[in-house]
């Protein structure tokens, strides 16, 4: 039986994004032993959730004090965030991290490692770098670090990410998300319906999977 399509909509500085991935990982686990016949294509689609953010990006503090009011209510939020993210084994160090990065040229990394099938564990990457480690990644140099640890010739990735290779491209796509109507991330499409937002638990995710994969409209697209 070929597999489904399962689309991740996604950003690289969306911290439930990160948890989505990683309860999408544990449902995943859990449909391979309760359903052994589904098997399911996953790739991320880009979602800029700050299109208008300058290339170099902005220092977080002032960032997430003027987004959310003040400073103690970002605090507030990325402690429920963190504990969260401790739930599903992720370890979130905001005290490490000091810019919002532009994220185009992080989906433009996520978009190359697909050609070579590495784009699951390059996204990985991407959000511990951001979340766990504070990297800057809107940096060219600190991307083509990140994709040459996972497989990447490290060159080739750096020239790429110089260029203007798949910037247009990659707002084109995340412009065509907001306009399909997806305005929170992540947010799950499966053979291209549509299936749900949010982070939600693994155990729900799979339920979701194996529910939609039922359903008639979506079996017979296989």
């Amino acid at each position: 039986m070929s597999a489904l399509h399962l689309t991740v909509v996604s950003d690289a500085i969306c911290p439930w994004c990160w948890i989505g991935k990683r309860r999408l990982d544990q449902a995943l686990e859990l449909l391979a032993e309760r359903e052994p016949g589904l098997a399911f294509e996953v790739s991320f689609f880009p979602f800029l959730l700050n299109p208008d953010m300058p290339a170099e990006g902005m220092d977080r503090a002032s960032y997430r004090a003027a987004k959310f009011g003040s400073l103690e209510r970002s605090r507030e939020l990325d402690a429920q965030v963190a504990a969260a993210g401790a739930e599903s084994g992720l370890e979130f160090r905001h005290d490490r991290m000091t810019r919002t990065p532009d994220t185009t040229n992080a989906h433009r990394l996520a978009r190359f490692a697909a050609e070579q099938d590495r784009q699951r564990a390059v996204v990985e990457a991407i959000f511990c770098a951001y979340f766990n480690e504070g990297c800057d990644i809107g940096d060219v140099v600190v991307l083509a670090e990140l994709g040459a640890a996972q497989g990447l010739d490290r060159e080739t990735t750096l020239a790429r990410l110089r260029s203007d290779e798949a910037v247009a491209e990659v707002r084109a796509q995340a412009a065509s998300a907001r306009r399909a109507g997806i305005t929170g991330v992540p947010s799950f499409v499966l053979n291209r319906h549509f299936l749900f937002s949010g982070a939600q638990p693994a155990e729900t995710i799979a339920d979701a999977l194996i529910a939609a994969a039922r359903h008639p409209a979506i079996a017979q697209a296989r």
